[in-house]
């Protein structure tokens, strides 16, 4: 499977440090902390409210991405990877998926014998109060609207930032790390994160665009929601 990715562009380690300031500083204490307790007060709903905190870090990061490493430039979305694929690459969209998956069980059973549960706020507000309203919007929120954004900015702009200047190991594990890091503090999930960033960002790689990663993103995501809502 040959790899497609290329493409050189002039970014700087500026609209690196940026991203980075937006990624760690700037969504976790405005939109994460200040936001979302107040759409918390206002609506009294872990999952409403963390959907609602959602929605508005896609049009941060969506945004971010669009005046840091595009317009500044003249460059299109097709830059950071939003574009067709192969249709060859559609085998390989599954066989990820179910990857992810068995990875993402044997990650959880481990935990479980370590008596360390992969819960959250949103995961037990939903399971709370499952009807066909929240259920649409957790799905929604997890297997469409992060996969979206998130594959945007943490493997169409920083992965491709990382693997034109430092090439493909280095940039499959750095941008892996970043990924989870900002997934703290759900500190019970984070090496299944990790996994997830490795795997995007390799289905990046070798389809050169992000919609593959979008794909298994979403559809492990959804999974998830799925058994969380009626499994439990």
């Amino acid at each position: 499977m040959k790899g497609k990715f290329h493409g050189q562009v002039r970014w700087t380690y500026r609209e690196l440090m940026v991203a980075l300031f937006i990624a760690f500083i700037l969504v976790p204490i405005l939109v994460e902390g200040f936001l979302k307790d107040l759409l918390y007060d206002w609506l009294g709903n872990e999952l409403y409210s963390g959907t609602l905190t959602g929605f508005a870090m896609a049009i941060i990061f969506m945004t971010s991405v669009y005046f840091i490493a595009l317009r500044p430039f003249g460059y299109s979305w097709k830059c950071v990877g939003v574009q067709l694929f192969s249709r060859e690459y559609g085998k390989w969209i599954i066989l990820w998926t179910l990857i992810y998956i068995v990875a993402s069980v044997l990650i959880i059973v481990g935990l479980d014998l370590l008596a360390v549960g992969v819960d959250n706020q949103k995961t037990e507000s939903l399971t709370m109060n499952v009807t066909w309203l929240t259920f649409t919007i957790g799905f929604i929120s997890a297997a469409v609207i992060s996969p979206i954004y998130e594959e945007i900015f943490y493997r169409g702009f920083l992965y491709k930032w990382f693997r034109l200047k430092w090439g493909v190991s280095m940039s499959l594990v750095v941008s892996s790390v970043i990924f989870m890091l900002v997934h703290i503090p759900t500190y019970n999930t984070l090496p299944i994160t990790f996994i997830g960033g490795l795997i995007f960002a390799w289905a990046y790689e070798k389809s050169g665009s992000v919609v593959p990663s979008m794909i298994i993103h979403g559809a492990f995501n959804g999974i998830a929601v799925t058994l969380t809502a009626f499994a439990s």
